[in-house]
């Protein structure tokens, strides 16, 4: 194995579709192992497959790496840009035997393998090409029937230390020639992946357990090409509470839709450095608190610190969407007052609940706003369904509590609060609570007889912040307007 002493990490995604929270769990552990280890972190796209690659999607995973806060790193590296390099291994595995010309045609060898697959019988190339004469392979070349490279598996057992998992080890005999170069002149996965980590001088090779299957096949290659060989660490797999694999059944798999969502990067990197890692107590939270103004973010120096792959649990993590919003809610809490005014703006501005004018008119009540909600919400998203009634007044009303709190008593109740407050002046927090109080209480009226449906009938929930401070955002005539609404649907019903 590689004894180089530079810790040298990667992470390798495919640009063919989403930035998933797996590829960003693995992101995460190889940075915080690289920071750990005073070490470098490179980014290298593996964009072989072009068909399925594309710049879009390359952003995303720019985008959202930069997001994370692992904006500094080494590269990114195009494997499309590096095919020269990967052809001329190619060539010296074909000139020295280690790898071999096939002649044949994929949609015949997929049939022969599905049909040994329904009789229950494994299937595996048979080398048919290997043996071909020089004759064969000139008449198929001069017939320009396509060629791919496959490198001959020698026979031996493949045996490595994972520092997660342990000794794995594989009888070669069950690995088939696997193809090196497809027919169209393109390096395959495991060979670009081998070539690049050699070039790289990758010490550490830090992945999804998935990629168990091809490190045989890729320790192989090793020592094929005559390269050290990185110690391996496959990280366990990501499911969703059923424990099934991750899909977008459970809610969302893309880093992208969770920052849509209105969750923090802070939170979420506290987040997936817990899924298969601890750092050996109870204490989860890395929120730093060295200084006040740093309330809200995530310790990225204490979190690298603690970082070790030993501490790695084999099985596979649990993605726990409940747990992410109430850490979520945890680091929203915590911001600080003028940074979460901020964050929240776009939110507010994409829901349609106050343009940027109105936001810069209105300051002062976006700020109370936003004192009141910042201890409620667990996302930022979450503004648009806890507190609409702000700021409009088609939100949608809890029907279980508007069924509860609205009887013959509670109407007639409501109907002899509507004239106490209209004559509240001017409508601040203090002129409210001692009214309606004072009302309540010389009616003999008990505060729950009052204030239940009042809430409900105003903001359309059976709960949220104190409610004079919320009577007196939303505004005196806009309180009176959803009062006499309710009522008169009440009556007509």
């Amino acid at each position: 194995m590689n004894n180089q002493s530079e810790v040298r990490v990667r992470m390798a995604p495919s640009p063919t579709g989403f930035f998933h929270v797996g590829s960003a769990r693995t992101a995460l552990f190889n940075w915080l192992f690289a920071k750990h280890h005073k070490g470098k972190f490179i980014l290298r796209v593996e964009d072989t497959d072009v068909e399925r690659s594309s710049e879009e999607m390359i952003d995303v995973v720019l985008q959202g790496m930069e997001w994370l806060g692992m904006d500094r790193y080494e590269g990114p590296y195009f494997q499309s840009k590096r095919i020269d390099l990967y052809k001329e291994y190619i060539k010296k595995l074909l000139e020295t035997g280690k790898a071999y010309y096939c002649y044949c045609d994929p949609q015949t060898l997929d049939k022969e393998r599905k049909a040994a697959y329904a009789r229950k019988e494994d299937w595996k190339y048979n080398r048919r090409c290997l043996s071909l004469s020089d004759a064969d392979k000139e008449k198929k070349d001069q017939s320009n029937i396509p060629k791919a490279v496959r490198f001959l598996v020698p026979e031996q057992r493949v045996t490595y230390k994972d520092i997660v998992y342990g000794e794995i080890s594989r009888d070669s005999k069950d690995i088939e020639d696997f193809i090196i170069q497809r027919a169209n002149g393109m390096p395959t996965y495991n060979l670009a992946c081998v070539v690049d980590d050699h070039d790289m001088g990758i010490s550490h090779v830090i992945r999804g357990a998935d990629h168990i299957t091809n490190t045989p096949k890729q320790i192989l290659l090793y020592e094929a090409c005559d390269f050290a060989i990185p110690e391996f660490a496959h990280l366990p797999l990501i499911l969703g509470p059923d424990k099934s694999k991750l899909s977008k059944r459970h809610g969302a798999v893309s880093l992208d839709e969770y920052k849509e969502k209105g969750f923090l990067s802070d939170a979420m990197v506290n987040y997936l450095a817990l899924l298969s890692w601890s750092p050996g107590d109870d204490n989860e939270d890395f929120m730093d608190r060295k200084k006040p103004e740093n309330l809200g973010t995530v310790d990225m120096v204490r979190l690298a610190k603690e970082f070790t792959l030993e501490r790695v649990n084999k099985a596979n993590a649990i993605f726990d969407v409940t747990k992410l919003e109430w850490m979520n809610q945890q680091y929203i809490h915590q911001l600080n007052h003028d940074k979460f005014q901020e964050l929240l703006k776009p939110f507010i501005i994409k829901h349609g609940l106050m343009t940027e004018e109105i936001l810069i008119r209105d300051h002062q009540r976006y700020v109370e706003i936003c004192n009141l909600m910042q201890p409620r919400l667990k996302t930022l998203d979450g503004i648009n369904n806890q507190g609409r009634y702000f700021f409009k007044d088609d939100f949608d009303y809890d029907q279980t509590a508007l069924q509860k709190f609205t009887n013959r008593e509670t109407l007639t109740i409501m109907k002899t609060f509507l004239p106490v407050i209209q004559d509240i002046n001017p409508f601040e927090v203090v002129n409210i609570e001692i009214t309606l109080l004072s009302f309540g209480k010389d009616h003999g009226l008990k505060v729950k007889q009052w204030i239940h449906p009042l809430r409900v009938f105003t903001t359309g929930t059976k709960a949220g912040p104190p409610l004079f401070d919320t009577l007196k955002l939303i505004g005196k005539q806009k309180c009176i307007n959803r009062i006499e609404k309710m009522l008169k649907q009440k009556q007509e019903s």
